[in-house]
């Protein structure tokens, strides 16, 4: 039998996923020198939110360190313990373990018993050692200690129905200071009128606390949409302290004044006094005059029952309806290709409606691409972490600096960009940064900066890594290929193809083998998963001033504008994001530069031209090049070149189709797509193509690809 909880189990580890980034994000700010009220009561949420969904599964592991945790991080919500760098080291520590125990509850083991026990120790010697003189404590809150509140707590039956208990809260609450409680009864029904899943029972609290408002709407956060919260001052109301409301039931409600200091255990809120319910003839209950704050708490509380700004979908079924999206753009492909065909008129209605339809279709496609698109802020979130990791490893002080979080690409893209991310920046402090000690000695701050920046670009998203050290060391790496046999001593290359040099396998400019380079493995890799891609990498290098790495990415996995061409009697497609312009040459503009190349002149300087056809190796004769149609491209690095094919028949949007996974890899080309008549179009890898002419000459046993 299937568990019924199963599905809120499910969603409740989703949510441990957010409050873990969350957490993680808050400490980074905080170990930033960020640890305002804001920051920390974030962070504080994070456990809470965790703590308490947990108490709900019985996992009783995660709730004990959560509880620790949360403990330590009161400590410097109230001020008596100070966000030191060493402190925030701990915390920082703690989210690991607390994220390994969250997994391990998920998937049904048993976490690092002894690393739990060690972290459980650091934070309970943080927090019973960390207290200030009270000169020296800063209230992180208005609310003075002693402060008294009234509070009023009427759960609706969603929040019954979601498995949340009342008692569990009121004693939550009650660890905040000390409290009296009063049962509201008044709207309980005869036994024949009760609803089993009804909700008639509500509570009022005097809470002495040294907590602000915000600590007490924490207790309540799990189940704030499904209950209504009034927290208030006593002399907010309208009634004095001591005054006494009784209900026409025979309730009794009165309005605490402010407690005395008491020595009691402030956790055994079950032990509160209960006003007792005594059956008198009195005036109806009276109604407190209503405050704004209390009617636009009560305003959220109905607007959030009534409207849901999210839901969650299973990928699978997100990925299925993309697919589906793809055939219909194909299959309208098709339609619009049999009307072509037979010559219906553009004016006539079923050209009109065919017209209406595609521009449906295009509107369907971009609304369903947008449901995958993301942030790339879960990428950049992972990042501070490594750096502050490889920094200490390396004995570098390093600052990252992020832009551009908010850029959203597909999800299949974020997925797959982590790891070239995560080598390019480990090797920009490794390799890119020099020691505090010869920053210094170069007029330098000790502390060097990578800056991780994402921007859209030309229907591409653009990722740049870049740091302010000493650049590459051309003759070193040049020194290392001629060691390395990868090129012969007299070679003479530019600083391009220098820079290049770096991506070969096996090659590695570091001294002696660490556990963060020296193997030979790591940009290698990350040039074949960017390709893997559709993507390219360049490099920007300046001696003494630092290296930029730039990424470029298509948004997505699935669909691409491209310029529909023949070359060579086949159909082609070339990714509209390269192109820069058409034209169509002249012959006075053509000069060969050797036997297999010529140039354009192009508005003052010259552009090497590429025949499609025969550089894929689909005719032995180059095509004159006044006879054919020009495309300027841009390709790795902003070079330039000019692809020469036969005609332009359009710009279409197509589905991507993996050549790899349904065929095999082959030489120039990033993948197909099927066109409207039915026949297999290969899309063009424009970088390949340049440079594959910019290095060598086309072989003469170039394998034919055959597109149909």
């Amino acid at each position: 039998m299937e568990d019924p909880m199963a599905e809120i189990r499910a969603t409740f580890f989703q949510e441990c996923d957010e409050q873990l980034a969350a957490l993680e994000a808050g400490l980074l700010e905080m170990e930033g020198g960020t640890a305002d009220a804001e920051t920390v009561n974030a962070v504080f949420r994070a456990v809470h939110s965790m703590k308490g969904g947990a108490g709900i599964f019985s996992l009783d592991a995660l709730v004990r360190f959560a509880h620790k945790f949360e403990t330590a991080l009161d400590k410097v919500r109230s001020g008596e313990l100070v966000a030191t760098p060493a402190v925030v080291g701990v915390f920082l520590r703690a989210a690991d373990v607390l994220s390994d125990v969250v997994h391990a509850a998920q998937e049904g083991s048993t976490a690092d018993e002894g690393r739990i026990s060690a972290l459980v120790v650091e934070l309970e010697r943080i927090s019973d050692s960390g207290a200030l003189p009270a000169a020296e404590s800063a209230p992180t809150s208005e609310a003075e200690p002693g402060t008294a509140w009234d509070i009023v707590f009427a759960p609706r039956a969603e929040m019954y129905a979601k498995a949340n208990e009342a008692a569990l809260l009121l004693r939550e609450l009650g660890r905040l200071g000390t409290m009296k409680v009063a049962l509201d009864a008044s709207k309980l029904p005869e036994l024949n009128e009760l609803d089993p899943e009804g909700a008639y029972l509500s509570w009022k609290i005097a809470l002495e606390t040294d907590c602000d408002e915000e600590a007490i709407r924490g207790v309540f956060e799990f189940v704030e949409d499904d209950c209504e919260l009034t927290v208030s001052r006593p002399e907010e109301h309208g009634f004095a302290p001591g005054t006494v409301i009784t209900g026409d039931n025979g309730f009794k409600f009165e309005f605490f004044a402010p407690l005395p200091e008491v020595e009691e255990d402030a956790g055994a809120v079950l032990e509160a006094q209960v006003t007792a319910l005594e059956p008198e003839h009195h005036e109806p209950l009276l109604a407190p005059p209503k405050h704004a704050a209390v009617e636009a708490i009560a305003a959220k509380a109905e607007s959030a029952t009534t409207v849901s700004a999210t839901i969650r979908v299973d990928l699978d079924r997100v990925d299925r309806m993309i697919d589906l999206v793809g055939e219909l753009v194909i299959n309208e492909a098709m339609l619009s290709q049999r009307v072509l065909e037979a010559g219906i008129a553009r004016a006539s209605g079923v050209a009109m409606a065919l017209e209406e339809l595609e521009h449906l279709t295009r509107e369907i496609q971009d609304s369903v691409m947008a449901i995958r698109a993301q942030p790339v802020r879960s990428v950049f979130q992972r990042m501070p972490r490594l750096v502050r990791e490889v920094a200490a490893q390396t004995g570098k002080q390093v600052r990252l600096v992020t832009e551009g979080e908010g850029t959203e690409v597909d999800k299949t893209v974020i997925e797959r960009i982590t790891d070239p991310l995560t080598h390019m920046i480990r090797n920009a402090i490794d390799h890119g940064l020099e020691s505090p000690e010869k920053r210094v000695a170069a007029g330098k701050a000790e502390e060097g900066t990578v800056k991780l920046t994402a921007l859209h670009r030309s229907g591409r998203i653009v990722l740049e890594v870049s740091d302010d050290g000493a650049g590459i060391n051309r003759a070193r790496v040049k020194q290392k290929a001629i060691e390395n046999g990868v090129i012969a001593p007299d070679a003479q290359l530019t600083e391009d193809e220098i820079d290049n040099l770096i991506f070969l396998p096996g090659f590695s400019t570091a001294a002696k083998i660490s556990d963060i380079s020296g193997r030979g493995v790591g940009m290698d890799v990350v040039r074949q998963s960017v390709q893997a891609l559709g993507g390219r990498i360049s490099i920007s290098s300046r001696p003494g001033q630092g290296s930029t790495f730039t990424l470029s990415l298509p948004l997505t996995l699935a669909v691409l504008d491209g310029m529909v061409v023949s070359a060579g009697g086949h159909t082609l497609i070339i990714p509209l994001g390269a192109i820069v312009e058409t034209l169509k040459p002249q012959a006075k503009d053509v000069f060969p530069l050797d036997r297999d190349t010529n140039l354009l002149a192009l508005r003052g300087g010259y552009v090497p031209m590429i025949d499609v056809a025969e550089n894929l190796g689909y005719c032995e004769d180059p095509i004159e090049p006044e006879q054919g149609v020009a495309l300027l491209v841009e390709g790795e690095g902003g070079v330039r070149a000019v692809l020469l094919v036969d005609a332009i028949h359009g710009q279409r949007q197509v589905v991507i189709k993996s050549l790899e996974a349904n065929y095999r890899a082959v030489p120039g080309i990033a993948a197909a797509t099927v066109m409207g008549d039915g026949r297999v179009a290969l899309i063009l890898d424009v970088d390949a193509v340049v440079r594959n002419a910019r290095s060598e000459s086309v072989r003469s046993d170039a394998v034919v690809v055959e597109a149909s």
